[in-house]
């Protein structure tokens, strides 16, 4: 209540004010809104927009912005420049301005775009520009009433969590918004503090993505049904396969234009079917070969294709990334110190198809920026290349121009290999059909246990802590034979009772594997108050696959429920 009353009495704007007075009677909501301050995490800030500590305004992201600013400056990089970007998010560019300001008035140049933009383009822009670092001013998929600040290093990739680590130092050494300082627009131009980019690096970065095709041996008459969502992505994928000669790409209307409300879906996120109702309308009238959506900062793509029944199905992200995988290997002059990076909650499937390419896998943490760091210790060390990198939530990356996940590449590509198929008479379900015959039937699933509020985070924390103080002996029959734990960074082979090392950044993280090769993972989200659990099976058949996983599914989700209520 005192931080709430510092509010309304203090130096913030009038709306702000009014904003708060209007809940002066809700304590539940004053509680929520000021009963912490909004977490800078590894990936950055993500919030409801409105007033108070605990959510993303231009205070909160005044502050981020003058603790990233204050990190520039304390390593020596001050004169290098930071990028920002923005997307079609309520309050977006308001945020990507008041960041630029903020760092104007610390005299760090900010290199602003003049409209907005996909996650990936900002990743490949500090790369392109040379600059210190980036800003990205987006909630990804999350619903209307977010937003988030997402920070790049200069490598283009997502902070790790040690340059994170100290990003949060210098955030919390600063005592008041007042301490805050914003210049003038029209001062920042003047002095060459702030500049406006766009079509230049939308040039380079559009020709880069071009250079990672694969094969030109292709069906370039296939019909495509694309949504954006009501996002970025609709600028950049249609140029990109406009250019590469493709005449039957059908953009959905309804969902074209940059819509914050995102009005035609209940979340702009391309891993739930119903975001593709009205494309799969359009699909059916055309008779489409495809469909593909795009989330609102176009880092993620989702791929619809016909069964044998002639019925659309939404692949999910470790089948279309099993399937890009295939193609991209067997397309491709491979180098033979070649990897694939994946993450520890994507499908085992892409590690048995590299295999076949005699290719290594490599497993990260969830979050891209564990990819894309391994991307910049190849290219340090010298002893390997990096061919493609994907993870389970609909995120893929082939070639090196960026480093965070990019749905103008993956889509460009997904739509290559569809039209390369079809002119070989196999559509897409065909292929990954012919996948599972080779090399085994994997099935996986998730679910998101939403938890909101001091007490959600609690019940979270409950759940993590019981899984990792008592391990479940058997689960749907099958007994469990080893546990990764990512936050002790330690595995477990229970069996022999032996202890090794995993040598990746702490993380609060459970992975439980079964005598059958099947998984569970425990994992609280980074950027929702959920708790995901993710489940994979594998087997010979589909119906043993399917049993297999709709058991454990059973078993955890079950117990998970009743430890919550």
């Amino acid at each position: 209540m005192d931080k709430y009353r510092s509010w309304i009495q203090g130096s913030f704007d009038d709306d702000t004010k009014e904003e708060l007075r209007n809940i002066e009677k809700n304590t539940e909501e004053i509680q929520d809104r000021f009963y912490k301050e909004l977490e800078f995490g590894t990936g950055g800030l993500r919030g409801k927009i409105g007033a108070g500590t605990n959510r993303i305004n231009r205070y909160t992201v005044s502050k981020a912005t003058q603790g990233f600013g204050d990190y520039i400056i304390n390593n020596g990089k001050k004169d290098k420049g930071i990028v920002i970007a923005y997307d079609s998010r309520h309050k977006s560019e308001e945020f990507a301005k008041t960041a630029a300001l903020v760092l104007a008035d610390n005299g760090i140049k900010a290199y602003l775009f003049d409209s907005l933009r996909s996650t990936p383009e900002l990743s490949f822009a500090v790369r392109y520009l040379h600059a210190a670092g980036g800003i990205v001013i987006t909630a990804s998929h999350n619903p209307p009433e977010y937003n988030g600040y997402k920070v790049y290093g200069e490598d283009g990739c997502q902070l790790i969590p040690s340059l994170a680590n100290e990003v949060i130092s210098c955030i919390r050494d600063i005592d008041s918004f007042e301490d805050i300082g914003m210049m003038d627009e029209k001062e920042a131009k003047r002095a060459g503090l702030l500049e406006i980019i766009g079509e230049e690096v939308d040039n380079v970065f559009v020709s880069q993505v071009k250079k990672e095709r694969v094969s030109n041996d292709i069906d370039k008459a296939i019909k495509v049904v694309y949504t954006p969502l009501h996002g970025t992505g609709n600028i950049p994928i249609r140029r990109v396969l406009k250019e590469l000669g493709y005449k039957n790409i059908h953009v959905v209307n309804a969902q074209e234009k940059p819509d914050p409300n995102f009005s035609t879906v209940e979340y702009p996120n391309p891993e739930e079917p119903a975001v593709f109702e009205i494309a799969k309308g359009i699909g059916e009238e055309i008779d489409a070969d495809l469909l593909l959506g795009t989330d609102p900062d176009c880092d993620r793509v989702g791929a619809v294709v016909r069964n044998n029944d002639g019925d659309f199905i939404v692949l999910n992200g470790n089948q279309t990334g099993a399937l890009l995988l295939d193609y991209i290997m067997t397309n491709s002059k491979l180098s033979e110190n070649g990897v694939i990076i994946k993450t520890v909650v994507t499908s085992e499937l892409g590690r048995v198809i590299a295999q076949n390419h005699g290719l290594e896998t490599i497993d990260t943490l969830t979050g891209f920026k564990f990819i894309g760091e391994k991307i910049g210790e190849f290219e340090r060390n010298g002893d390997k290349e990096f061919l493609f990198g994907y993870e389970e939530s609909f995120g893929y990356l082939k070639g090196t121009y960026a480093r965070d996940k990019d749905a103008v590449v993956a889509s460009m590509l997904i739509v290559e290999m569809a039209a390369f198929y079809k002119k070989r008479g196999i559509s897409l379900y065909d292929a990954l059909m012919d996948l599972y015959d080779r090399y085994g039937y994997f099935k996986e699933s998730l679910h998101a246990i939403k938890l909101e509020g001091i007490e959600g985070t609690e019940k979270i924390k409950n759940v993590m802590d019981t899984y990792r103080q008592t391990y479940p002996v058997d689960i749907n029959g099958k007994k469990v034979v080893k546990v990764n734990d990512y936050k002790e960074s330690k595995t477990i082979d229970i069996e022999e009772g032996k202890e090794e090392k995993i040598d990746l950044p702490s993380s609060n993280v459970l992975k439980f594997i079964l005598e059958d090769d099947s998984w569970f993972v425990l994992r609280p989200s980074g950027t929702e108050p959920k708790l995901k659990i993710y489940f994979s099976a594998n087997g010979e058949s589909r119906e043993e696959v399917d049993s297999n996983l709709i058991g454990m599914e059973k078993d955890i989700v079950q117990d998970i429920m009743n430890m919550v209520k």
